[in-house]
Formats: C-alpha cells, structure tokens, sequence
C-alpha cells in the first residue's frame, strides 16, 4: 500500500495555447541539457522563444582567459540556439559564478519580460540540489539559484508598475502582466512534460554547438558524451509519461 501511495502522479502535457516564450537561464549550454528539445518542437509549431542568460559562461574554462572564454562561449550559445530555432539571444553580463540574488536581477529580467511579452517563461532549477524526489543528488550552483528564483519573481514583478517604474519612466517599457505559467526545467518535482522524441536529435546536435566546454568536461567523444546523456535524461521520467521520452518541467501558472 505504501508504495502504491508514494507513487509520482503521472506528468500532465504542457500547455499549447500560447505563442512567446522566454527562457532566461545563467549560463550557455544551461538549456541545451534537457530543454532543447521542447524548443526544437515548439519552433516547429510556429511558436516563437528567446533565450536571455545573464552570464557569459567565461568563468567555464579553467585553461582559457575569461576575456577568451565570454566570446568564445557566446559564439557558441548563438549556434546552439539557431539549431533549435531561436535567433534571439541576449545577455545581460553578470559575472559568471557570482551571480547574486536581488533587485538588479530581479530588474534586469523583469525588463526583458516587458520586452519579450512571453506568454510562458522558462528558467532552470533554483533549488539547492539536483535529485530525485526526496532529496539527494548533487549541489547546485549559485548562478543557477539566483537566476532561477529572480525569474520567477521578475516574472510577477513586469505586471507591476509600480515596481521598477524607471523601466517605463527611462526605457519605456510597459508593465506586461501576460505572463501566464513559469517552467522550471531541471525541477527535482516534475509536474508535466514534453514529448522529446520529435525534437531529440535537434537537442544533441544543439549541444553538440558547444565543443569549447564538451572538450574540456568530458574525455568522451563529445557526441557519444552528448546523445547517452539526453537520451538518458529523457527516459529518465517516461514512466510518468505513457512511457514517451520527456522534457520535463515544474510548471508554476500565474
């Protein structure tokens, strides 16, 4: 009986009835692990999504210059995100690695969200750990955290004139309050998912874009590293989902 309890309720489909989408995440490569795929299948369905990191990703390389690595690993990102049809990529240039918490962040992605006027908002897991259900796993980064936790609270925060008025008074950008749901990718509690099988292999080669850092994270071919990995990550939660491969999300309405 206690098993049967403790069972993870199936994964409901995202929802379809929407046209933006804004992902906002710290680093590059931070949506290809996992999330590329939902993009591939949402760019083919006409849907348009723009990617938002606030960092470089030039703190990534231990053996290349951060001046080096920030052109290098943008270059990259640009290349990453038209495989999977997105030609909108913008940066907001925190320092990689210690991103913090607060209102400039909160700010800046609050801005891109009047900007952008998605209908979803996407970002990657901002709690402490990558694991399962019922914690464990391993401890996850500052920079995911903050930039995490800020886009969901920015994503309230761009409805809101009066927060941030200079966004309106100086950039004039309108409060937009149609954000309708926040996904989290990555989330240790999935609530529904993706398919990923139409956009898998737009997701490998997507991550694939990023041979500066496969080169130096793994001594694996970098395409055998890549397609074990996400074709793993997408069984992982099948189960959940009529046994179909997943991108799964911890989805937050509005």
């Amino acid at each position: 009986m206690t098993g049967h309890l403790d069972k993870p309720a199936p994964l409901q489909p995202m929802p379809t009835d929407w046209q933006r989408a804004l992902a906002v995440v710290a680093h590059p490569d931070d949506l290809e692990y996992g999330c590329a795929a939902a993009v591939a299948q949402w760019t083919d369905g006409g849907r348009e999504v723009a990617y938002l990191l606030a960092t470089r990703g030039e703190a990534g390389i231990d053996t290349v210059d951060p001046a080096d690595c920030g052109p290098l690993r943008e270059a990259e990102q640009r290349a990453s995100a038209a495989v999977v049809g997105v030609s909108s990529v913008e940066f907001l240039d925190y320092r990689d690695g210690v991103v913090e918490y607060g209102l400039g962040l909160r700010r800046d992605i609050a801005a891109a969200v009047r900007r952008y006027r998605p209908d979803l908002v996407i970002t990657l897991n901002h709690r402490d750990t990558w694991g399962g259900l019922g914690g464990g796993g391993a401890w996850n980064t500052p920079d995911h955290k903050a930039v995490g936790l800020a886009t969901l609270d920015a994503a309230s925060d761009a409805g809101n004139r009066w927060i941030f008025p200079e966004l309106l008074a100086e950039q004039g950008l309108e409060p937009w309050d149609g954000v309708r749901w926040v996904a989290v990718a990555g989330s240790n509690t999935p609530t529904h998912a993706v398919d990923a099988g139409p956009g898998l292999e737009r997701s490998v080669r997507s991550l694939l874009e990023h041979r500066a850092y496969l080169k130096v994270l793994t001594d694996k071919d970098p395409e055998e590293y890549v397609r074990t990995f996400l074709t793993g990550y997408a069984q992982r939660d099948a189960a959940r989902f009529g046994g179909r491969p997943t991108v799964p999300f911890e989805l937050f309405p509005r």
